[in-house]
């Protein structure tokens, strides 16, 4: 894992098929210390975690699954996702405990619903940092440009398309990315060029 902001580590698996990492986070926090969207971590890293300690594993769509079921077996966290997305996680073999529900909060991460990809797609949203964890509503693809997953990926894109849209009404100047490369400086500013493009 590194260091990727204050409290905030990250770790990658190159998904060959796409061309670009997929990425999980660690967050240290007096509350309770939350893992996001976990990719298979190396052993050193899953024993740090063990170590520190994981209260909650947050699953952003019903496609990120990924390693939680390692991490919580290890470390006893409880695995958290949208509603509407628990049946497609479980049928993936992902054990779930609880919900994540727009307009709570989970620690300081607000839950923002972003749905499109899926039902029930959440963006994570650190208010007072500024910053959100994002996980298939859009990728860091090319490095430093926000891009989508094409058409046929998506339950509902002009619903996504949407929800992309909400995003310009946050403070924001960083996109943690799920997929691809995040981008930590005028996120708003890719935010924008991206939606430029759209046709609706």
């Amino acid at each position: 894992m590194r260091e990727v902001l204050e409290g905030i580590r990250s770790w990658s698996r190159l998904s060959e098929p796409h061309g670009y990492d997929f990425n999980g986070y660690f967050l240290t926090l007096p509350s309770g210390n939350l893992v996001i969207d976990p990719v298979d971590p190396e052993e050193a890293d899953l024993e740090r975690m063990v170590s520190e300690g994981v209260a909650k594993i947050l699953l952003t769509n019903r496609n990120h699954s990924r390693a939680a079921n390692r991490i919580r077996e290890a470390t006893k966290a409880q695995t958290l996702i949208h509603a509407d997305d628990v049946r497609h996680a479980r049928s993936q073999g992902c054990e779930v405990d609880g919900e994540l529900t727009p307009g709570s909060q989970v620690g300081p991460l607000h839950i923002l619903s972003a749905a499109g990809k899926s039902p029930g797609e959440v963006v994570l949203y650190w208010r007072e940092r500024r910053l959100a964890f994002i996980g298939d509503l859009v990728i860091g693809n090319p490095p430093g440009r926000c891009s989508l997953l094409p058409d046929e990926k998506m339950d509902d894109p002009a619903r996504l398309r949407a929800s992309v849209k909400t995003l310009l009404d946050l403070e924001l100047d960083c996109l943690l990315m799920g997929d691809g490369v995040s981008i930590m400086t005028d996120a708003k500013a890719a935010l924008r060029e991206l939606v430029s493009g759209f046709s609706d």
